[in-house]
């Protein structure tokens, strides 16, 4: 367990079975249930106390299911699972609740290659009404490969839950992941879920100190001057301003600008509006991760139909906008905060960029590819190549963030 996640809190836990929530919550360094107070005295000792019940919650209870509870996927420490940490776990206890259900190869509990490797879930996501599989007329869902999304800085500071944003809140993720993930017939009663969700906003998930200043009202955190050589250089990247003669500086902030770093900015040169969360950025187009492939057939208000050959559509599936104008729809994710990513890899929806050099490459590759005026056989160059050393500089910036 993460040392920073509410070690008071969780040794007053046990306390609070002996000795009751009043003297466990003070022995958390938090204020007790006052016999009289003011309003906003009782409500802060209230949410104390189902901030210390949201951490059993989250830890510890299974709801009935098949032994997975929210933690089995959302480690302490980068608030996803990585392939490391899979094969590390692998080796402790073959019969870790991470290896049931969606974490196996077929589903069923069988094999556990893929967790292995790509630490990725089978995700059943439902296709919309104007949405069917090519193969599978009748089928009104698909099962995609995906990662866990990290909870570090999330639940404060981020409405958008989920790779594809089908979450409305902290809520509504929490219940879903009983019911889905850990395969429970017994759902948390209201009071259960908010006491997980203020749990998941408490100072056990922020990676920095600036980040939990800003949840509470402080000013937005800012980028970092960089130490280095190369992390100054890395910098310019992320600067929100307009691009330069040569493309690179400001050009990651496009998508990641904002006081989060996950939004867009109004100098990005695709059709996508300032302030948008959902981009396509090549993932599933290139398909590292080698995902099954799934013909999705998009019919129109007008009849008209539009197939679309993709291991994982994203927002589309959400959406149904199957529109190649819109560029926050097929293929588009979410685009995720910066912020602590030196912690939460590996990244990508499919968890197909192990480390940060692996994230710079991919972009590299991207904006060859959409920059290049007549495609990669042609003679004519790509419009932006981000060099090696662009790469490295990338990547040691964000190492700092």
């Amino acid at each position: 367990m993460n040392p920073f996640r509410f070690e008071r809190v969780a040794g007053a836990c046990l306390q609070m079975l002996v000795l009751g929530p009043i003297f466990a919550c003070a022995d958390a360094g938090m204020s007790p249930l006052p016999s009289e107070g003011t309003a906003s005295e009782l409500g802060a000792a209230a949410q104390a106390l189902r901030c210390s019940e949201g951490e059993q919650l989250f830890e510890r209870e299974t709801f009935g299911g098949n032994g997975r509870t929210c933690s089995t996927c959302h480690g302490a420490e980068t608030g996803t699972v990585s392939p490391e940490e899979a094969r590390r776990r692998w080796r402790k206890d073959q019969d870790d609740p991470l290896f049931l259900h969606d974490g196996s190869d077929d589903g069923q509990g069988n094999g556990v290659e893929r967790m292995l490797a790509e630490a990725t879930i089978l995700v059943e996501i439902a296709l919309p009404p104007n949405v069917h599989l090519a193969g599978d007329p009748y089928a009104r869902s698909v099962t995609v490969r995906r990662g866990v999304p990290s909870t570090l800085n999330t639940p404060a500071l981020d409405p958008v839950l989920m790779w594809d944003g089908r979450q409305p809140s902290l809520e509504a993720q929490a219940a879903g992941a009983v019911h889905d993930h850990a395969q429970s017939d017994t759902a948390p009663t209201p009071e259960q879920l908010r006491a997980i969700a203020e749990f998941e906003q408490s100072d056990a998930f922020f990676s920095s100190a600036a980040l939990r200043r800003f949840a509470r009202g402080g000013p937005p955190p800012e980028l970092p001057r960089g130490r280095t050589r190369a992390q100054r250089r890395g910098r310019l990247f992320f600067e929100d301003v307009a691009p330069d003669a040569s493309g690179k500086r400001g050009l990651c902030a496009g998508c990641h600008s904002g006081p989060m770093l996950d939004e867009s900015n109004e100098f990005l040169p695709f059709p996508l509006p300032p302030g948008s969360r959902f981009q396509t950025v090549g993932v599933s187009e290139l398909n590292r991760a080698q995902n099954p492939v799934y013909d999705f057939v998009f019919t129109a208000e007008d009849g008209s139909t539009q197939t679309i050959s993709s291991p994982d559509p994203g927002r589309a599936l959400i959406t149904g906008v199957v529109d190649p104008s819109l560029a926050e729809h097929v293929n588009a994710f979410k685009i995720s905060t910066l912020w602590g990513v030196a912690r939460t890899a590996p990244y990508f929806h499919d968890n197909s960029a192990k480390t940060l050099l692996d994230v710079a490459a991919h972009y590299a590759d991207f904006f060859a590819l959409i920059t290049d005026p007549d495609g990669p056989e042609g003679p004519a160059e790509p419009g932006l190549v981000l060099t090696e050393r662009d790469q490295a500089d990338i990547a040691a910036y964000l190492e700092l963030l």
